[in-house]
């Protein structure tokens, strides 16, 4: 059973939390950030002290409790100190630009992938194989990650494509001549 619902969340200086009806709203140094949670879920703000509670043990109901905790816990931490994911381009030619409000990528294919930015999500290009990705909103950055890369997976045999910084490809061997 896990008891990561009942974990206290301590907020920092300078967060503030507001409970409207479901809607959790979290407001700190970096932005706001809203939420709806379940009725299921009673969330309780004592002092600098966030704690949350359920009425019932049916497992469907213990399963929101700890994801209420965890959301709520990353909305802190994404208003205080944000998120980041770096992705790296692997193969000969690819490379990657930023231009507007457009990422541009060229990863092999006849014509270059152009992809618009989110709102929320903040994108970097140190240089032509790096990616930098930051939000506050640790659900978009994912998601955006997750578009990105899957432009151009990594393959198994050469292990070109987009991937994550510390992400590690597994690799096959290939063919063998006779």
């Amino acid at each position: 059973m896990s008891r990561i619902g009942y974990k206290e969340i301590d907020l920092p200086e300078g967060v503030e939390i507001s409970q409207q009806g479901n809607v959790v709203t979290v407001k700190g140094p970096k932005g706001t950030l809203s939420r709806e949670i379940s009725p299921l879920i009673k969330m309780s703000v004592e002092g600098n002290v966030v704690k949350f509670d359920r009425d019932e043990d049916s497992n469907q109901v213990k399963m929101v409790h700890g994801t209420t905790r965890a959301n709520v816990n990353n909305m802190v931490e994404g208003v205080v100190n944000g998120f980041s994911k770096t992705l790296k381009l692997v193969g000969v030619g690819y490379r990657a630009q930023f231009k507007g409000n457009k990422l541009i990528l060229t990863v092999g294919y006849s014509q270059p992938v152009e992809m618009d930015k989110p709102e929320d999500v903040d994108i970097k290009v140190p240089d032509n194989t790096t990616i930098e990705l930051s939000s506050i909103n640790k659900q978009h950055l994912g998601d955006f990650a997750a578009l990105v890369r899957a432009v151009r997976s990594p393959e198994p045999y050469k292990g070109k494509g987009i991937r994550y910084e510390n992400e590690h490809i597994i690799r096959k061997e290939g063919k063998t001549g006779k």
